[in-house]
């Protein structure tokens, strides 16, 4: 786990942060307790011995509510991860889920005296180094709260770290790494996993929301990511106002997210609002790989011609190229209606246990694609479904790594606040017009390359001698629909041509490719020359392939399952 030296924030030590850890844990385990057992009677209604207990909606949500009273009542650390778990359906039965998402930062103020050491310790007197500051917050939260005022002439917002957090996080953090173990020995396998990697991301998210000069990075790396698009503001963070406590941004006004009759008021097109709201995440995430990851209503805004403007750039979330590639591949596959290829993205992406339950998940998609669209659910299809299972939703067998749970936070909290301006928001509709746009926006000299890549890969499918349609069947072979003998005859010799088909079509490939870029960048002499030497290296790949073909020989088979079906359709 990360620690506070790699989120620019100093690491609290020494006698005073043990002790405080030490009676914190007394706190934490006696405010848990009554669920502990109530879990454990569950399985034993005597603890020790005895049957196991029925389980009610009822009694999920009483126990939803308990736990909410005390996360807040354990303070700023608590009330993290109550957020965080409340956009967690893979972590949480729904019943939790929904009581939890009542969940905000109920953390009082502090007063102006007990933060003013912390401005003037970073900054200097602030009747000097501001022209006007007001001492009341504009607004709080458990790690820290903003204040107005007036630096060089210009209206600032400087958001200002709580006093003493730190160390009350450190003590927190030391607990919840105490208690986890114990946690993930008696959770299911797939949720271990997934509470492991949410104890992470939690750890690494906080000690980044800790650290404004982290924030600060951020919000000058997206703001340039959207240096073109007016629709879509960043404030702008005051470097020589700043500290890793202080946080000064220029002042951004804006009408909160949610707040549907005054976005009516202003005349603004709720629909057409929801999808570019829509649309700037997907830049962030798939073009840009760098994304705002607490997208709650308090973090965005609208201003009267339209603008977003996204606050708080604390939590975010970083994706690799090849994260990336494989979540536009999720797109492409999800505005095709290709719930085959979303399970196989999932399961590439890390984020799929291989051995599920296909034909489940197959189901399970096909209702998410429905209320995607902006359809209703019955509940009785939902039911049946889990019944099928023989759990409940948050038994998924997911495996989810950090940056996909940072994705799925995302993706369930902007579902809440588009659905609030538009209750018959179409995802999918939208994923479509992206992919569309995507490719009409790709036809230049890469795209060329790609294209000329494909058809590359399909020649070397060839020359390897595999029958037509090989590709279909091992596709089906991996989605447990058919099973596949290969049986290889005279191999020296076989071996020996398959070899040299392989390094004289690999050539001829290669020298195609080249010629094919030296064109596309108008290099005519190159390109004539580099022709030449793949013509030669073509009729020695052309001399190749008309030895005679032996070797690979294959005999798909149809599996039990495939077996039933076809004497089901037998018998219609």
């Amino acid at each position: 786990m990360s620690g506070y030296t790699e989120a620019g924030v100093d690491p609290p030590s020494g006698l005073r942060v043990t002790l405080r850890s030490y009676r914190r844990f007394v706190v934490v385990v006696w405010s848990f307790l009554p669920l502990v057992l109530a879990h454990a009677r569950d399985r034993r209604r005597f603890l020790l011995f005895g049957s196991s207990r029925t389980v009610t909606e009822a009694d999920r949500r009483r126990r939803a509510e308990y736990l909410l009273e005390a996360l807040l009542d354990l303070g700023p650390t608590f009330i993290k991860i109550g957020q965080i778990l409340s956009t967690r359906p893979d972590v949480l039965p729904p019943a939790y889920i929904d009581v939890l998402s009542r969940l905000q930062d109920r953390v009082p103020p502090d007063p102006w005296e007990e933060v003013r050491p912390v401005v003037e310790t970073d900054l200097g007197p602030v009747n000097e180094t501001f022209d006007e500051f007001d001492t009341d917050p504009i607004s709080g939260a458990s790690l820290g709260q903003v204040y107005t005022a007036v630096a060089d002439g210009e209206r600032v917002a400087v958001k200002v770290r709580r006093p003493g957090i730190v160390e009350r996080v450190e003590a927190d953090l030391r607990v919840v790494q105490t208690l986890l173990p114990l946690v993930l020995s008696v959770a299911p396998p797939g949720q271990a996993f997934t509470m492991e990697n949410l104890a992470d991301e939690f750890e690494t998210t906080i000690r980044e929301e800790l650290d404004y000069e982290h924030e600060a990075e951020m919000l000058a790396a997206v703001g340039e990511n959207f240096t073109d698009e007016p629709r879509v503001k960043i404030p702008r963070a005051l470097p020589e106002y700043s500290t890793g406590r202080v946080l000064t941004m220029e002042f951004v006004d804006g009408v909160k997210i949610d707040d549907v009759e005054a976005i009516d008021a202003m005349g603004l097109d709720r629909e057409a609002l929801v999808r570019r709201l829509e649309e700037t995440y997907i830049d962030m995430i798939i073009d840009h790989g760098l994304f705002q990851a607490d997208p709650h209503p308090g973090n965005i805004a609208v201003q009267p011609d339209g603008t977003i403007v996204f606050y708080d750039f604390g939590v975010t979330g970083r994706l690799d190229a090849y994260t990336q590639e494989k979540l536009f591949d999720f797109y492409v596959a999800v505005a095709n209606d290709d719930v085959e290829r979303v399970i196989d993205t999932f399961i590439e992406l890390g984020a799929l246990d291989p051995s599920v339950d296909r034909g489940w998940m197959r189901e399970v998609f096909e209702l998410v694609f429905e209320s995607l669209r902006g359809g209703g659910v019955e509940v009785y299809e939902v039911r049946q479904i889990v019944s099928e299972f023989q759990g409940t939703l948050y038994e998924f067998p997911l495996r989810l790594p950090q940056n996909l749970a940072l994705i799925v936070r995302v993706s369930t909290v902007l579902e809440g606040v588009c659905r609030t301006l538009d209750d018959e928001f179409d995802f999918i509709a939208v994923v479509n017009d992206y992919v569309r746009e995507q490719g009409r926006s790709e036809e230049n000299v890469q795209a060329l390359v790609d294209r000329f890549q494909g058809s590359l890969s399909e020649i070397v499918s060839g020359i390897v001698g595999a029958p037509v349609g090989i590709d279909e069947v091992l596709a089906d072979v991996d989605r447990e629909r058919v099973t596949v003998e290969v049986d290889l005859v005279e191999r020296n010799e076989a071996i020996d041509h398959l070899a040299s088909r392989v390094v004289w079509g690999l050539l001829f490939a290669a020298g195609a490719l080249s010629t094919t870029v030296l064109l596309a960048f108008s290099d005519i002499v190159a390109a004539q020359a580099t022709a030449a030497g793949t013509v030669a290296v073509g009729l020695f790949f052309v001399r190749a392939m008309r030895r005679r073909r032996r070797g690979l020989s294959v005999r798909p088979q149809f599996t039990r399952q495939s077996m039933r079906q076809r004497q089901g359709r037998g018998g219609e």
